[in-house]
C-alpha cells in the first residue's frame, strides 16, 4: 500500500499558481538542458522511502486546504554547501486536484496513509472537478463538498 507525504505549498494562492510555477521551472530546466523533472528541496529525509516510491504522492496544502497532489518519482538525499543534510523530492510535473479538505498549518512534511488520502477529483466527482477552484474551496469549507 502506498504511503504519501503532505506539505504546505507556501506562496501559492491556488492550484493554478502552483501549475504556473512548475511550468516556469520546466521552461528554465529546458533552457539549461536539464532533465524535465520537478525538484522540491526539504531539510528532513523521509525514512520510509520504499513505501513512498511505491505509488506515493506529495499532497499540497494550499491556503489552508489539502488541494492537489503530485506523484513522487525519487527521493535524493544530499549535503548542501554548508554541510547540512537535505533531500530532493522528485515529482512528476503534473498536478492532480483532489477533493478539498481543510488542513491546519504545520512545519516540514508529514506522512499521509493511503486510507487517509483524499480522492482525486474526477474519481466519481466530475461535477466538482469542473468547478472553479475558489468555489470548490468555499463549498468544502462549508462542509458541502
Amino acid at each position: 500500500m502506498a504511503l504519501h507525504l503532505i506539505k504546505l505549498c507556501v506562496g501559492a494562492e491556488s492550484i493554478r499558481d502552483l501549475e504556473e510555477w512548475i511550468e516556469e521551472r520546466m521552461r528554465e530546466r529546458r533552457r539549461q538542458k536539464l532533465p524535465q523533472e520537478q525538484l522540491h528541496t526539504t531539510r528532513m529525509v523521509p525514512k520510509r522511502v520504499e513505501e513512498l516510491l511505491d505509488g506515493g504522492s506529495l499532497y499540497w496544502v494550499i491556503k489552508g486546504q489539502l488541494a492537489c497532489r503530485q506523484r513522487l518519482v525519487a527521493i535524493r538525499p544530499f549535503t548542501d554547501s554548508e554541510g547540512i543534510s537535505r533531500c530532493h523530492l522528485v515529482m512528476e510535473p503534473v498536478v492532480v486536484p483532489v477533493s478539498p479538505r481543510p488542513y491546519r498549518p504545520f512545519q516540514g512534511w508529514r506522512y499521509l496513509t493511503a486510507k487517509d488520502a483524499p480522492p482525486d477529483l474526477g474519481d466519481g466527482s466530475a461535477s466538482a472537478a469542473e468547478m472553479p477552484e475558489e468555489l470548490r474551496r468555499e463549498l468544502a469549507s462549508l462542509g458541502l463538498l
